[in-house]
């Protein structure tokens, strides 16, 4: 298949849906990792097209949503700073921290700048020698290549006013961390596929079979969803536990050689907090003692942060599938895109924001996908 048009086909969808519900014989509950596949599940409605028993549970896969609130507390610190350029992707503006955000520090006469690219802020740095440059690098697997190779470049090309406020997690660790937790019902795992092309697959086999779950590598198109559903539910029904790559058009088993190698370079592995989870053993990076000079947090004394968490948003329970986002009694309420308690209503790739988006209210649907656009 070639063009987009297709991985949506409401034909070749209803044929996976009448496979899955053909090979389900009792209840399953599946997550999926990525907040990308969420918002394709709420759009579509697939969640509610699949056969009673098998339900989706959101993972905590939105890089945004998982930024602990002490590290947007100190972007809010040093972005405030006279002298600073704090550089960002658009949708962490709207990320609360404790009493404020970045639009507030804006508001206020901080220098904050949305950039497309963590070049774009490199390229700044060189523009401006006599200011400090600092970009906020979050994310996942996917986003930290670029920004390792960002940091890379400006040692290489000494732009010594330039630094990385660093906030990157990797998603192995947290599948075994909720897989380990006593409240977890996940049964098998949609896995991220950009992830996946960066990293590969070699790390899931290990996962797969210490905690007997199927680990399926899928993609972000409605049949990408459908066809990693039905691998997952087969397997479960067949006791299998393995690894499955039903992406294979943008992954391969070893990745990409060319990004892990910088990952490797730049960055060294270490715990990591996430919002509403707490700290994962080994969850996380952050840049190797020779790119230390490039990182904002040694750079900027921002220590002695106290944080303090909404009292009625319980977007933590939402990251851990605990709930979902309309169980929350703050939702579409007190809590909005425009006026958001946590980072799930306002991110791109929150569960929050998708459900209010599509307004996700609990209400059935017909057997029928979404049209296209």
């Amino acid at each position: 298949m070639k063009y987009l048009e297709e991985f949506q086909n409401p034909e070749l969808a209803r044929g996976l849906l009448e496979d899955i519900k053909a090979a389900v014989t009792r209840p399953w509950a599946l997550m999926e990792v990525c907040g990308g596949q969420t918002h394709t599940i709420i759009r579509h409605g697939i969640d509610q097209l699949l056969p009673d028993g098998v339900e989706l549970i959101h993972g905590p896969g939105c890089p945004v949503c998982v930024t602990p609130l002490e590290v947007i507390d100190k972007a809010l610190e040093i972005a405030s700073r006279p002298g600073v350029i704090f550089c960002s992707f658009g949708d962490m503006l709207r990320v609360p921290g404790t009493d404020r955000d970045l639009f507030r520090v804006r508001g206020e006469g901080g220098d904050v700048r949305v950039v497309y690219s963590p070049l774009d802020a490199l390229k700044i740095a060189r523009e401006n020698p006599h200011r400090e440059v600092v970009f906020f690098g979050i994310g996942f697997e996917t986003t930290a290549p670029p920004n390792a190779m960002t940091v890379y470049q400006a040692r290489k090309h000494r732009i010594d006013n330039f630094s990385l406020l660093v906030s990157h997690v990797r998603v192995p660790p947290a599948i075994d961390a909720i897989m380990n937790s006593p409240d977890c019902r996940v049964q098998g795992f949609l896995a991220a596929g950009h992830v996946c092309s960066v990293m590969g697959t070699e790390e899931y086999p290990e996962l797969a079979a210490r905690h007997r779950v199927p680990i399926v590598v899928t993609g972000f198109e409605p049949l990408d969803i459908l066809e990693g559903i039905r691998r997952t539910v087969r397997q479960l029904e067949r006791g299998e536990h393995t690894v499955e790559n039903a992406y294979e058009r943008a992954v391969r088993p070893e990745g990409n050689p060319a990004a892990r190698a910088m990952l490797e370079d730049v960055f060294e592995v270490t715990d990591r907090a996430w919002r509403g989870i707490g700290v994962i053993p080994q969850s996380g990076w952050r840049l190797a003692e020779r790119y230390r000079e490039h990182d904002a947090e040694h750079r900027f004394d921002v220590s002695g942060i106290t944080t303090r968490e909404s009292e009625l948003c319980r977007s933590g329970e939402v990251l851990q599938g605990l709930i979902k986002p309309h169980e929350c009694e703050a939702f579409g309420t007190t809590c909005t895109p425009r006026n958001p308690l946590g980072a799930t209503m306002v991110s791109t790739e929150g569960a929050c924001a998708a459900y209010y988006l599509y307004r996700r209210l609990g209400t059935p649907v017909s057997l029928e996908v979404a049209p296209v656009g």
